[in-house]
């Protein structure tokens, strides 16, 4: 039996190398269920791969991963099949599916749950669709949304699946200010009203104010920082202040 952990997602000493790039090195982080932790840091350092480790699409050179609080360092393909049926992926592209409507779109998941009939899903699509605010999009193509509406269509998709954790991958990435923020206040409302356990991937600090309840701030591979974010904005270390510095500038622009 593998080992369990009180965590829903745990990190004991990771480390990751692509030939002689060291992406992650003895990372240890943990997230309680309910909890939304931010990963902060500059693109490169590994943020993107913790995901990937904990979906079960990379597996780490050196230490152990615990997801849904047992642990899958060596799990088979079968058995992170099942730990994807519980935690789900918003990818930073959206990942939609072109050829079908956004309702199409969110009603994939449920079509893969035994027992739900055509009006079962028509109803569930209708309830994630008002949930995220996105409802008069029901029949709209992917094409023709912008990149802040195909996050949110992502996001009703991941519900819809009606997972007990949720990933987010730079989430307001390359989307205007005002879709940034809505996107944001999105997930914060979805915080509250569900309290899913959540991680988010981001550069963003206005965004990890917006949602975290602790930050993991990754620098040159390693966890810089674990702990609220008002400890890190009172961190005296020279890259998380200019780090933070920096963001500020940008938001200013």
């Amino acid at each position: 039996m593998p080992e369990t952990t009180p965590h829903y997602i745990e990190f004991r000493n990771v480390s990751k190398a692509f030939n002689s790039h060291q992406v992650l090195e003895d990372v240890t982080f943990q997230v309680d269920p309910g909890e939304t932790v931010v990963i902060l840091g500059r693109s490169g350092v590994g943020k993107s791969v913790t995901l990937s480790h904990i979906m079960g699409f990379l597996k780490p050179d050196a230490g152990r991963v615990f997801v849904a609080h047992r642990e899958i360092t060596g799990a088979s393909e079968e058995e992170l099949l099942e730990i994807r049926k519980r935690v789900t992926l918003v990818f930073q592209s959206g990942a939609l599916f072109d050829s079908l409507t956004v309702g199409e779109n969110v009603a994939f998941p449920l079509r893969e749950r035994p027992g739900l009939t055509e009006d079962d899903i028509e109803k569930i699509v209708d309830g994630m669709l008002e949930l995220v605010n996105i409802r008069d999009l029901r029949d709209m193509a992917p094409s023709e949304l912008s990149t802040g509406m195909k996050r949110a269509v992502a996001i009703a998709r991941a519900l819809a699946a009606q997972p007990e954790a949720i990933l987010y991958d730079e989430p307001t990435t390359m989307v205007d200010p005002l879709m940034s923020a809505h996107v944001g206040d999105l997930i914060q409302r979805l915080k509250q009203q569900i309290r899913l356990t959540s991680l988010v991937v981001t550069h963003d600090t206005d965004l990890a104010r917006k949602l975290a309840d602790r930050v993991v701030f990754l620098h040159e591979a390693r966890v810089a920082f674990f702990g609220p974010i008002a400890d890190l904005e009172r961190s005296d270390e020279p890259f998380i202040r200019d780090f933070l510095a920096f963001d500020r500038l940008t938001q200013a622009e």
